[in-house]
């Protein structure tokens, strides 16, 4: 399994080619790394919940909009 190289110059390009491996795998562990920081900081998480919020927050504000729009016309009625 051993490769027999016949001069210096092979040796030098598969060393050369080793070492942009190395280096390419380098930088996707950095990536995958930095990947794994962004889906743990918090934000992330209020992302999946932020719409659960937008929807009970919009409900809220129109019951509160139909309740003071309802009651000065209950008033008007009982006057």
């Amino acid at each position: 399994m051993t490769k027999q190289y016949n001069s210096f110059s092979e040796i030098d390009e598969r060393l050369k080619i080793l070492s942009l491996q190395r280096d390419i795998y380098k930088e996707s562990l950095k990536l995958s790394l930095n990947r794994a920081k962004v889906n743990l900081y918090p934000t992330h998480f209020m992302g999946g919940v932020s719409g659960i919020l937008q929807k009970v927050l919009i409900s809220f504000v129109a019951k509160k909009l139909l309740k003071r729009f309802r009651n000065p016309k209950q008033k008007n009625l009982s006057e």
